[in-house]
């Protein structure tokens, strides 16, 4: 459904059984991916009704585990570099593959 949501496919047609028209199905099933995707944290990527005990969940459900992405640590270090000030504002920083020598 992610792939359908990104290129504003039926799901009928995506998996080959339609014909670009939107049924009735395929319109309930983007709007429960929706629905799904928008209960979705941004920053823990869980649903609030996993750890909602009212709901079934479980406020244990998940356990903080660290992890390190080498982009991101790249990235920060970059940042340290970047003077505060006008001169900073707006600025981004991101990556790009290393020019093979």
């Amino acid at each position: 459904m992610e792939l359908c949501h990104a290129y504003g496919l039926p799901h009928s047609q995506f998996t080959g059984a339609g014909d670009g028209r939107w049924t009735a199905l395929d319109r309930a099933k983007a709007m429960a991916y929706l629905t799904h995707h928008r209960s979705v944290c941004e920053t823990c990527g869980t649903r609030a009704a996993e750890w909602d005990e009212s709901r079934g969940g479980d406020r244990f459900a998940y356990v903080a585990e660290p992890y390190r992405c080498v982009g991101c640590e790249v990235i920060e270090m970059e940042r340290e570099h970047i003077p505060d000030g006008p001169d900073a504002r707006g600025l981004k920083i991101g990556l790009k593959p290393r020019e093979a020598s």
